[in-house]
């Protein structure tokens, strides 16, 4: 076997398990039951399937431009992924939205609480 026939078979692995990755994760976008768990469904298993299928088109296209290209679609879904969950999960925090019986620990409630109370007391 040569290298670039291993190349080959390990970018077809990598777009399998990509594919894979990318569908369990919306799977878990339509069963799970509230805002903060379909936003980890979103997120998580979302971006790792991209990455590991434009791992898999890297190994198969093998041209420093397609490489490139490439890197530039990962850098922007590493840094757009979180921060767009980030504020989904405040949006639906924010909104009431989010089933509070399912929050093992809510940090946030005490500060909007307190900024409740005081936007309140304010003239």
């Amino acid at each position: 076997m040569t290298w670039q026939e291993a190349c080959d078979l390990a970018g077809a692995i990598s777009i399998f398990l990509g594919a894979v990755l990318a569908l369990v994760g919306a799977i878990g976008l339509v069963r799970l039951p509230d805002i903060f768990a379909r936003m980890h469904a979103a997120t998580k298993p979302q971006t790792l399937g991209l990455l590991l299928i434009l791992l898999g088109l890297a190994l198969n296209v093998r041209t420093w431009a397609s490489v490139a290209t490439l890197l530039i679609v990962v850098g922007a879904q590493a840094l757009t992924a979180p921060v767009t969950a980030h504020i989904l999960g405040r949006a639906g925090y924010r909104t009431g939205i989010s089933q509070d019986d399912l929050l093992h620990l809510d940090e946030l409630g005490d500060a909007y609480r307190r900024m409740e109370q005081d936007e309140g007391t304010q003239p």
